[in-house]
């Protein structure tokens, strides 16, 4: 993915809120990213603008954001790497398994610190 490409799938964003959001874009429309390239890119930033929507600001490595994204998921992904599901329910009863196991233990306090 590079911006130009971030730039067209802005423009499609665009339309589907033209067609199923009717007056959302006269309101505005917040969008909310990260710092990666393809969002930073100058091309990205100016279709951004063309489109008419606004950008939150996205601090990077801030853990009042959103503090799962530091510690939750980086475990869930360690405890979960390398295993095959064969539906949705499987995978759904894996994750309810580990939360269980690996974030009430550890996460809970680092949520109370908060």
């Amino acid at each position: 993915m590079n911006g130009q490409y971030y730039a067209n799938l802005l423009a499609q964003a665009r339309e589907a809120v033209v067609q199923k959001r009717r007056g959302k874009l006269s309101r505005g429309v917040l969008f909310l990213q990260d710092n990666a390239s393809v969002h930073t890119a100058r091309v990205s930033r100016q279709a951004l603008k063309d489109m008419g929507f606004s950008e939150i600001d996205h601090p990077p490595y801030s853990p009042d954001l959103a503090p799962s994204d530091y510690f939750l998921f980086s475990n869930l992904k360690k405890e979960l790497h390398g295993r095959r599901f064969v539906d949705d329910n499987q995978l759904k009863m894996a994750v309810e398994s580990q939360r269980k196991g690996i974030f009430f233990g550890r996460f809970e306090g680092v949520i109370h610190q908060m």
